[in-house]
């Protein structure tokens, strides 16, 4: 998807601040966080959501899981606690159609849980 936001990122069209990287995925900082740590993870292939993952997609989202607990580790908030998320759709506050996880941490996160 030449047009893909995180794609262009993924290449390095587009700067963002990457915190970590591998060769699956990259994570980098939320441009409107959320809380004051908001981190984005997302697979390096386009998959377009949680919602029309195919099973072999599916095999992107354990790294990603895998990356926030080093992102958590360093930013010293695995103990403390921090949120993960998949926003699916625009109801649900997606904005871009890649998928992506949230980290999210640095305060006590009150809603949901």
């Amino acid at each position: 998807m030449s047009e893909c936001l995180f794609c262009k990122i993924v290449k390095k069209e587009i700067p963002s601040e990457v915190v970590y990287e591998n060769d699956d995925v990259i994570a980098f900082k939320d441009i409107h966080p959320r809380a004051p740590i908001h981190i984005l993870i997302i697979p390096k292939t386009h998959i377009g959501s949680v919602a029309s993952v195919t099973a072999k997609e599916a095999q992107a989202i354990p790294p990603l899981f895998l990356a926030a607990q080093k992102i958590a580790d360093q930013f010293k908030v695995k103990e403390k606690g921090f949120r993960t998320v998949f926003n699916v759709g625009a109801d649900a506050g997606m904005m871009v159609d890649h998928l992506h996880l949230h980290l999210l941490a640095g305060k006590r996160l009150f809603g949901m849980g």
